[in-house]
């Protein structure tokens, strides 16, 4: 589906805040009000758009410890995959896991309110998943540049 320049700036719009009212979207991007409300409907439909959220200071609400974790495991075969995949979705601290090239399988973003609170989730959850062969923390210091949107600038489209 190509993207023209007006869903651009509205999906810019929108990630920036989602909170806005139709109206002042519409003003924004130099439309009518049911216009820009169908567009906004139609990229939901295509599911460009997956959702509304809001975005939470996680130190302030007790989630203090950012923790990367790098694993990797026994087989390769999709099944085995497949149920680490399953089990890890359904872990409410692991925020993000993604399946990656190079010399691990998946990389595990976690919170916790701690170190000990870590220490206790990595040792008798993440270590207990099936097929983990190996997993590597890696601690987050300081937060540069966390995920708040992303540049849809860049998209290609057929720019109107």
């Amino acid at each position: 589906m190509a993207i023209n320049k007006t869903e651009i700036k509205i999906l810019k719009l929108l990630q920036d805040d989602a909170r806005i009212t139709n109206q002042v979207l519409a003003d924004k991007v130099g439309m009518s009000a049911s216009p820009c409300w169908r567009r906004v409907r139609k990229l939901e439909e295509d599911n460009i758009i997956q959702g509304y959220r809001a975005i939470l200071n996680r130190k302030k609400i007790g989630l203090g410890v950012m923790v990367f974790v790098r694993v990797t495991i026994d087989s390769h075969s999709e099944t085995e995959a497949k149920k680490f995949e399953q089990e890890v979705s359904e872990l409410e601290n692991v925020v993000s896991c993604y399946s990656i090239g190079g010399d691990a399988d998946f990389l595990l973003q976690v919170v916790s309110h701690d170190l000990d609170s870590y220490a206790d989730f990595a040792m008798s959850v993440i270590r207990r998943l099936p097929g983990i062969k190996e997993m590597q923390s890696m601690f987050v210091l300081k937060e540069i540049k966390p995920l708040v949107s992303y540049p849809v600038t860049k998209i290609n489209s057929s720019l109107d």
